[in-house]
């Protein structure tokens, strides 16, 4: 307890001292004021702006959506850390509902900018003050041939609060008031699934029944919401002419379908010479036949369990990111000097980890749940990638700063590389080196092979889901036959792994999101590639990658570097990289 007393929980007062702060009615009221304004300004006179017109509605809207989302960030990240406090759920509902109803009343202007004739929006474009934005016009209109008319899409906007949002809170307050039984204590999601990779087998066991029992109690629960939300996106794809579930997450992340169908492919024809190769491999070094599937993030026999300190999880990662850029340690540093990090396990806190990038006149946050475990540490490189990447992206305005899922995890997965490659580089013991390149090669196979599984599992959900509701039992089904497939024959699957498909987040939180970790892997592995070769000026290029935020597209972002993911042999030669540390775990066997 002494350990998770002395870790630091993040300070949210550079958004506002609380919820009753007396700034946070005052924005909001600002807020609703400037939204009004804005509408009677503006609606149905796009058409006739000149550049500088178009470029100064852009500001002003900029401007308006720079407060509106500092609120609804300080209500999201406080309800991350109380999801299970009814106040704070209170506070963060009528929140939303607020900032749902603000933003309504600027709804016309993303859609009349979209309908704007293409010869009207060149000639305003000729404007320089006018072309700073064309990245995200670019961008938002993509959306052209799915938008509806504004009195249908302003419905599906105001009801969102009382729809989606509403049954995402209710997921991630169900899950934060689960309770798990370890050994006659009742635990939290986050404990339950720690000691999943405990070093002692009948704990691991233990873990995996607790949690498959209480993940049980609330299975119909969790599918009525599954499939409530896969009816209420399906519904919204046939009105907007999406024949393909996830191609709205293609066109969010600026990314071509046929690259991510080239990526999915390429995964999903590697999964025996990774994940079956790799986990018979295990099976041997913990003396089985068969792995139990709650001994998948087993530590090895050999493995001494080390456990880090906040402050040498803190070192580790500073001291790699400096070795690469000491501007990019300088960046992460201050996440750590100034409280922007919440790092403890605590009841009614959010059981995963995620960088928030919040607004661009602030700064993002970064939430943990820290054990000391070497895979913490990488989720603190994981998340500091994020975080200095939203940090870099943010003079950009936060229009331009927004980044694509897959961008914004190749940063989160290179942070992690650096981190991988730092402590690998110190290690001169054999067998702890072993340790950690087979903890990196499970770190990578969670990051493409499982997350591809996930994607495979939830486009089969969304597509079957068209048909009818889903039983419980169903999507059992379907995630044991897209688990077995991608993890292989060296698992016993028994009837409680069938229940594990209610507590992944993403699915409800963002769908299709899932596809975005394999496409950083294995694009860091390329770049990272590009980086031991001697690249010139390659820190330079990687740093000023992530400044862009979402002003390029991945094509232009890669092509210093001689990368093209459109190439289907590119995300091969990335799985190449997973295939040859297996091969090296082989060969010291």
């Amino acid at each position: 307890m002494a350990v998770a007393r002395a870790l630091p929980e993040w300070n949210l007062t550079d958004l506002y001292a609380g919820p009753k702060a007396p700034e946070l009615e005052v924005d909001l009221k600002e807020a609703e004021a400037c939204a009004t304004a804005f509408q009677s300004t503006y609606q149905g006179r796009l058409t006739g702006l000149d550049g500088v017109g178009l470029a100064a509605a852009i500001a002003e809207y900029e401007n308006l959506l720079e407060t509106v989302y500092r609120v609804a960030s300080f209500g999201q990240l406080l309800h991350a850390t109380h999801t299970t406090d009814a106040e704070v759920g209170r506070f963060y509902q009528t929140l939303q509902e607020r900032v749902n109803a603000i933003t309504a009343e600027t709804l016309f202007f993303m859609l009349e900018l979209n309908a704007l004739d293409d010869d009207v929006l060149a000639a305003q474009l000729d404007d320089p003050a006018a072309a700073r934005y064309a990245p995200w016009i670019r961008d938002s209109r993509v959306m052209r041939p799915h938008q509806l008319d504004e009195a249908q899409e302003k419905l599906l906007h105001e009801k969102d609060v009382a729809g989606r949002s509403a049954w995402v809170r209710l997921f991630d307050e169900t899950l934060a008031h689960l309770k798990f039984d370890l050994d006659g204590e009742e635990k939290p999601l986050t404990d339950t699934l720690n000691q999943l990779s405990d070093s002692d087998g009948d704990k691991r066991r233990a873990a995996g029944k607790a949690l498959a029992e209480g993940l049980r109690g609330s299975e119909r629960l969790f599918a009525t919401i599954t499939n409530t939300l896969a009816k209420d996106k399906e519904v919204e794809d046939r009105w907007r002419n999406f024949d393909n579930p996830a191609h709205p997450r293609h066109l969010a992340n600026r990314v071509e379908t046929e690259v991510v169908e080239a990526l999915v492919d390429a995964v999903r024809e590697s999964y025996a010479h990774l994940a079956h190769r790799y986990y018979g491999l295990k099976a041997k070094w913990m003396g089985v036949d068969k792995l139990d599937w709650w001994d998948r993030n087993a530590p090895l026999p050999e493995d001494c369990e080390r456990r880090f300190t906040w402050d040498e999880a803190r070192t580790t990662v500073l001291d790699a990111y400096h070795a690469f850029d000491p501007g990019m340690a300088d960046t992460a540093r201050r996440f750590f000097d100034y409280g922007w990090i919440d790092a403890p396990p605590r009841e009614g806190k959010n059981s995963g980890a995620f960088a928030h990038p919040t607004v661009p006149s602030a700064h993002p946050y970064v939430l943990l749940n820290f054990h000391g475990k070497s895979r913490d540490v990488m989720t603190l490189a994981h998340e500091l990638g994020h975080g200095v990447h939203q940090v870099l992206a943010a003079p950009q305005g936060l229009l331009l700063s927004q980044t694509p899922l897959t961008l914004a995890e190749t940063a989160s997965v290179f942070g992690e590389m650096l981190t991988f490659r730092s402590m690998l580089d110190a290690e001169t013991d054999p067998a702890r080196r072993r340790v950690l390149l087979a903890g990196k090669v499970e770190d990578m196979l969670n990051t493409v092979v499982r997350q591809i599984a996930f994607h495979e599992y939830e486009t089969r959900v969304h597509v079957e889901r068209r048909d009818g509701e889903l039983a419980p039992e169903r999507l059992g089904e379907i995630w044991m036959e897209t688990q077995r497939a991608s993890l292989g024959p060296a698992f016993n699957f028994d009837d409680d792994y069938r229940v594990l498909w209610a507590y992944i987040p993403h699915f409800i939180h963002v769908p299709f999101y899932v596809y975005a970790y394999a496409f950083g892997d294995c694009l860091v592995n390329a770049l990272y590639a590009v980086l031991k070769d001697g690249h010139p000026g390659f820190q330079a290029k990687y740093l000023d990658m992530l400044a862009q935020g979402g002003a390029k597209r991945h094509k232009d972002l890669l092509a210093p570097f001689g990368l093209d993911a459109s190439d289907p042999d590119f995300w091969r030669k990335g799985l190449g990289v997973i295939s040859g540390f297996i091969d090296e775990l082989e060969a010291a066997l």
